[in-house]
């Protein structure tokens, strides 16, 4: 059969459009997979006309709230192949099944295509121009977070022994959701440790979602292998409030004391969530004092099918995007700022302080 996959026209930079953090991972897994059955596959990142005719299209879907750009690609593919099965799979539809099925599509894929068997398949990274490699050491996480969709995507929790017979580029980014709460993560990152080419180089790691700093403390040895396998620019998660900060530091110094440098830690943030703005402001402070960078993680419904937030406009409404009771347009404009302000300070190595319209504040040392 002629499949053709589609990645729909998401709201992306076309400089980032091949990103680690938006490659289609998942279509060139299924892309794999059906090769091996002897179909020929082609993979359309928007929406256009082929040569081809396809006997099946799988369009796949991302945040829920992107939910708009998936309709519109099964609209386009329906108009002009009305004879090609159009299943939709991803995110959005695991989510959300019965909205995504009014886009008209013949289908959803709800979780892993074929019940996993194209997980098992090295990814046809033919079909991109990318110098990288994904990768999976485990599915699903043990952690039940109301913000977060994976556990539903992913109930089972699944662990790899072994990656290293994987490897095929010298970039590796990790997918797991939990990396470091596989029982086998040790062997794993001995494995990267020691790894090498023919050229004797040896690779270089990423994971795209944080480390479970929990997971740290209870065996800070883990840090140390982590910097020992290559890691680099590791991210953890501050959810909680601003009274948890002690812990948040020491998950930091664990980071520090393995060796990774402060400008290249991370802190995920989410905001517009339950903590106030004031709170994340407290928060925002305590890691320019550690001289750690922020990434801010603005919150969305897990149901929210639209999001119309501008961040270049200079204000906007409720019925744009979502804004959270506890916060306004201005607050979250104005977090966004303060994150990017205080990061580049962190960058260039700026003296301690916090500007607040136009005025310096000096940090009190905690």
């Amino acid at each position: 059969m002629n499949i053709l996959l589609v990645e729909p026209d998401f709201p992306i930079p076309p400089k980032s459009k091949n990103h680690c953090n938006f490659l289609p991972i998942g279509l060139l897994k299924i892309a794999a997979y059906h090769r091996l059955l002897g179909d020929k596959v082609t993979l359309h990142r928007g929406n256009f006309l082929g040569r081809k005719q396809p006997d099946e299209i799988k369009i796949t879907s991302l945040f829920t709230y992107w939910s708009k750009h998936v309709w519109e690609s099964v609209s386009f593919y329906k108009n002009h192949y009305p004879n090609a099965r159009i299943q939709v799979g991803g995110i959005y539809a695991s989510l959300m099944p019965e909205h995504a099925k009014q886009s008209g599509c013949d289908d959803i894929q709800i979780g892993l295509y074929q019940k996993g068997v194209a997980e098992n398949c090295n990814p046809a990274y033919d079909l991109v121009d990318v110098d990288y490699q994904i990768l999976h050491a485990s599915r699903g996480c043990f952690r039940k977070c109301n913000f977060c969709g994976t556990w539903q995507i992913e109930p089972d929790v699944t662990y790899k022994k072994s990656i290293k017979h994987e490897i095929k580029k010298r970039k590796l980014v990790f997918y797991d959701n939990n990396l470091i709460a596989n029982p086998h993560i040790k062997d794993i990152l001995s494995e990267l440790e020691t790894f090498r080419f023919r050229d004797r180089s040896c690779v270089s790691c990423e994971s795209q979602s944080g480390l479970d700093g929990r997971l740290l403390v209870k065996d800070p040895k883990i840090a140390s292998l982590l910097k020992k396998a290559h890691f680099r620019y590791p991210r953890i998660a501050w959810d909680g409030h601003y009274g948890l900060w002690p812990k948040i530091k020491d998950q930091i110094q664990i980071l520090k004391d393995a060796g990774f440098p402060n400008m290249d830690i991370f802190v995920f943030m989410i905001f517009n969530h339950h903590l106030s703005c004031d709170e994340m402001r407290s928060k925002l402070d305590a890691c320019r004092r550690w001289g750690v960078r922020v990434i801010d993680c603005r919150y969305r419904p897990l149901t929210s099918t639209y999001d119309g937030y501008n961040p270049r406009a200079k204000s906007q409404g409720e019925d744009e995007y979502y804004i959270h009771s506890g916060w306004s347009d201005k607050q979250v404009r104005a977090f966004r700022r303060a994150v990017r302000r205080q990061n580049i300070a962190i960058m260039l190595d700026l003296p301690n302080g916090r500007y607040i319209d136009g005025v310096e504040r000096q940090f009190i040392k905690t």
